[in-house]
């Protein structure tokens, strides 16, 4: 794929209207939503030379603001608002369509996820082309664990779409991931393939397809896809972290100790790590390691040293809430673990805390897993048992992928080994079983928990 290139009109290559008239800054933004679609480098600073190209264009100070946003780290809101505020006196006279990208940010810097994703809903009835909104209302998705709308959502825009548009293999990307979220795997892999077939470097497209392999059970088939695709997702892009982390599940699936520890060591370890998103995967392969009886307690020391969550950001997000508090108790912070959880606790019953989309969440998902999580580190296998397998049913409203949250069903199964009576582990056994092959790993839970495999 070329880079975008100068248009004498003062539209983007899908007819919507921009609120510039500079081509250089209308370029600049171009490229910088390129980058955030397919993770080649951070666009900042194609968002910072579109300010300096035409300060008065609010849009790409709203887009700097959006991907501060969704790196998910509180740190960042304060400077993502200062972005706000300052593109506010500019939408005076700009597209209703780049007002609407502002008023779902602020939503998003409000904690309101739902909200913002209707605006953008909102927003693609009347412009389906408009690339920035079907990758950030999928993104935000993703984070409040809506698979239907990843999948629905790119559905309804994609024959409004030109198969010779630079970005539709993202897009098609982002419609193969909502179908792998909705067990969808043959149309997703089919989608996942023709978008990689049209654009190598579609991370996200690459990533669809090893999560329906995941799903199924391909283990060596998901682990000989990234090997293939490696080339256009492993060098100088930023969704690099998470693929290496899906590469480690499936050598895990296998059972490949050995193989997983030199991932983590090569890929999800110290200088590798840069932003919480790479952490909490650090955080969630070694957890399963940890599960398996794996010695493993020091890699979590040495993730916790260079990465400190902040008191004050426990409760912003459930999904990350509950990987700080998997690292402290495989670092065996156990008290440090309990802190934790008492500010989540905290926020979550915070009157001001309720309209923000993690509020209910916190209360009613994620506070009971933790406290689940928390049994089986002190031994507790009853009450983890009855804690996660209550909480399971509404994990999908955390958020992330159904991989993703398999942990906890991971860690149901090692609390089923050491319980009082062994049923959960056997029913959650039987749905493995009848959802995909006999893997290595399913076998060792089989084994572990003393049915036969």
């Amino acid at each position: 794929m070329t880079l975008p290139t100068a248009s004498p009109r003062l539209v983007d290559p899908r007819d919507n209207r921009l609120g510039t008239a500079s081509h250089e800054a209308a370029d600049r933004v171009e490229t910088a939503l390129w980058r955030m679609m397919t993770f080649f480098d951070a666009p900042l600073a194609d968002l910072e030379a579109a300010q300096s190209a035409d300060p008065g264009w609010a849009l790409p100070r709203v887009m700097q603001a959006g991907f501060l946003l969704s790196l998910t780290e509180p740190q960042h809101q304060a400077e993502a608002q200062r972005l706000l505020d300052t593109a506010e006196p500019l939408l005076q006279g700009a597209p209703a369509r780049e007002r609407a990208h502002f008023e779902a940010q602020c939503a998003v810097a409000e904690g309101r996820w739902q909200h913002a994703c209707r605006v953008w809903d909102e927003l693609l009835l009347e412009h389906p082309r408009d690339a920035l909104a079907l990758q950030w209302a999928q993104l935000w998705d993703f984070y409040r664990g809506d698979a239907l709308s990843q999948r629905l959502r790119p559905a309804r825009a994609l024959p409004e779409w030109s198969e010779a548009d630079p970005l539709f293999p993202c897009v098609l990307g982002l419609y193969a991931f909502g179908l792998e979220e909705c067990n969808l795997y043959p149309q997703a892999e089919e989608a996942g393939r023709r978008a990689v077939a049209g654009d190598a470097r579609v991370p996200w497209a690459v990533h669809a397809v090893a999560h329906v392999m995941e799903m199924q059970g391909r283990f060596e088939d998901g682990a000989a896809w990234l090997r293939q695709h490696q080339p256009g997702w492993a060098e100088g892009n930023g969704f690099a972290g998470h693929l290496w982390w899906h590469m480690g599940l499936f050598r895990l699936e296998a059972l490949d100790v050995p193989g997983v520890q030199r991932l983590i060591d090569a890929h999800l370890s110290g200088p590798a790590l840069q932003i919480t998103l790479q952490r909490l995967d650090a955080a969630a392969l070694l957890w399963r390691m940890h599960l398996l009886g794996i010695d493993v307690g020091a890699r979590f020391v040495e993730l916790l040293r260079d990465w400190t969550p902040r008191d004050e950001d426990a409760g912003h997000h459930a999904f990350n809430d509950l990987h700080v508090l998997i690292a402290l108790i495989g670092a065996d912070e156990l008290l440090r673990a309990e802190s934790w959880i008492a500010r989540c606790a905290a926020r979550a019953m915070t009157p001001e805390d309720a309209r923000r989309s993690n509020h209910a969440v916190a209360r009613e998902v994620g506070l009971p897993l933790m406290r689940g999580l928390l049994a089986f580190a002190h031994g507790d296998a009853d009450t983890a048992v009855a804690a996660l397998h209550t909480a399971r049913g509404q994990a999908q409203r955390i958020g992330g992928s159904h991989a993703q949250r398999d942990l906890i069903d991971q860690t149901l199964l090692a609390a089923s080994v050491r319980a009082s009576h062994r049923h959960v582990g056997r029913a959650l056994l039987n749905e493995r079983r009848l959802a995909k092959p006999m893997t290595p790993l399913t076998r060792h839970w089989a084994d572990q928990l003393g049915f036969p495999s």
